[in-house]
């Protein structure tokens, strides 16, 4: 099968969250599978400065559109695998991340960027472009490429389409004029199509025009129905519920692995787990801390918004300093939440360690020397730093939602017992609730007996690799596949 995945960002070309992690993994799995699987992208200076064999191969003239673009082709990563970069240098070659200025707000012409983006696709997968290759599944992922299926909807001979929900909460929200500028097909801005509350919306036509719709996790999927969580689109998710499901993601173990972990001081496994305590003592070091591996050392990586429950943290951080622990957080975002975590790393210089901004080298280090991950979300679609602490051996504490709810079993008398247990759930996105398993955590990790170490080294057994996930997508695109032909 011919497969061409679209995604405004990758591993290991260019990164802000676990979208790229996912867009740059499931083609390897894809491919290893036997498919080809492509990967087409925006053209940031990043993917072009870590790609491999670039090539112009197309020129791209895009209705609604004035900007010179052209078509990069080349390989990504250790598995080469192929890309197309859209190299639009107006749109894309600027500094700051893909959505947003080096303030830190949404490049006020994202509508334009990635519209763009989404009709070059659109010339890819038509085979537009002289390229002789056309797929058979086009998959498109978030908001950025949302208007891909819309575009194709009455193409003739166009591939089946599918698209990822990566997160509700970010929806490419636009206004008329920008429909309008676009040159999109009137008939698109309706209730049905993409119009939303009188707004544009970019997510809505991915949603709506797709063939098959998923999610990342199944109790994400079942969350997004809701009026809870569905932000404004369940009404249209539960209208779409017989072509919609949740499939959760996998990690790249070849990545991810901490016997082969080329950014850690120890390798390990569950069978040397004491190698672990000395990634403890180096990343004490790293932040500056007391170097000591009874105490215990809990660990943060992520954005820095209320969505991550990094406000629940801080409510809980003085217990936590009570109890003796120790705390690094690693990330960037909301600059309330990031001054109040260097104050409190300035108040408790021996307990409290944080850095602020990415580092995917350091994010390894965190995950292999910490004892506990936290990770309170208040909505979770997936989630993929649960799972690459699990296989390092760092317990999760997370909450009851999304795919946090379908990766960690909680400790409890019956898990403990039957050896299923892996972490330590709460349901409510509070403060109260957050404490009460962290407490767990805290005495669970003072007992007399080697609990601790057999509650991680089950962790370490789990098996969420790409090759389940992989096959889960093979049936949805055959899905997709089988609607075209009625």
């Amino acid at each position: 099968m011919k497969i061409l995945l679209s995604t405004s960002e990758a591993t290991p070309l260019i990164k802000t969250g676990g979208l790229a992690d996912v867009a740059g993994s499931l083609p390897v799995a894809l491919r290893s599978l036997g498919h080809d699987c492509r990967i087409i992208l925006p053209a940031y200076p990043e993917a072009i400065e870590n790609s491999d064999g670039l090539e112009k191969v197309a020129e791209l003239a895009l209705p609604g559109h004035n900007q010179d673009a052209r078509l990069l082709s080349g390989t990504a990563g250790p598995h080469k695998t192929p890309i197309y970069l859209v190299d639009a240098p107006r749109l894309f070659d600027r500094p700051g991340n893909p959505y947003l200025s080096p303030e830190g707000f949404n490049w006020p012409d994202n509508a334009d960027r990635f519209g763009l983006f989404c009709r070059a696709a659109v010339h890819v997968t038509m085979d537009r472009c002289g390229l002789a290759w056309k797929p058979d599944i086009l998959h498109a992922n978030d908001w950025q490429t949302g208007l891909i299926a819309p575009l194709l909807q009455k193409t003739p001979n166009r591939p089946a389409t599918i698209f990822t929900i990566h997160n509700l909460a970010y929806q490419g929200l636009f206004d008329w004029h920008d429909f309008e500028r676009l040159q999109l097909p009137e008939e698109l801005w309706s209730m049905q199509g993409v119009e939303f509350y009188d707004q544009f919306s970019f997510i809505k036509g991915g949603i709506a025009y797709s063939d098959q719709v998923n999610t990342v996790s199944p109790t994400y999927a079942e969350e997004v129905k809701t009026l809870t969580y569905g932000a404004g689109l369940d009404g249209l998710l539960n209208y779409r519920s017989d072509d919609f499901c949740g499939i959760l993601n996998g990690i790249d173990y070849q990545i991810w692995d901490p016997e082969q972990d080329p950014f850690i001081t120890s390798k390990y496994t569950a069978d040397r787990f004491e190698s672990k305590l000395l990634n403890k003592l180096a990343l004490q070091r790293e932040f500056g801390l007391p170097e000591n591996d009874s105490i215990q050392l809990f660990g943060y990586i992520g954005r820095l918004v209320d969505q991550k429950g990094v406000d629940l943290i801080l409510q809980v951080l003085p217990g936590i300093m009570d109890s003796g622990a120790q705390i690094v957080f690693l990330g960037s975002g909301n600059s309330d939440l990031e001054r109040s975590l260097l104050k409190l790393s300035n108040k408790y210089h021996t307990r409290v360690g944080v850095r602020i901004g990415y580092d995917e080298e350091l994010s390894h280090r965190i995950e292999a020397g910490a004892d506990c991950f936290l990770m309170p979300s208040r909505f979770e679609p997936c989630g993929l730093n649960q799972m690459y602490s699990l296989r390092y051996g760092t317990v999760p504490i997370v909450r009851n939602t999304g795919g946090l709810a379908d990766t960690v079993i909680d400790v409890g008398a019956a898990s403990l017992s039957n050896g299923s247990a892996t972490g330590f759930v709460f349901d409510q996105p509070d403060g109260e609730s957050l404490w009460r398993a962290v407490e767990r955590a805290i005495e669970f990790y003072h007992r007399p007996d080697v609990a601790w170490q057999i509650l991680a080294m089950t962790g370490m057994q789990q098996d969420f690799s790409w090759e389940a996930s992989a096959k889960h997508y093979m049936a949805l695109y055959e899905s997709a596949l089988q609607c075209m032909t009625v």
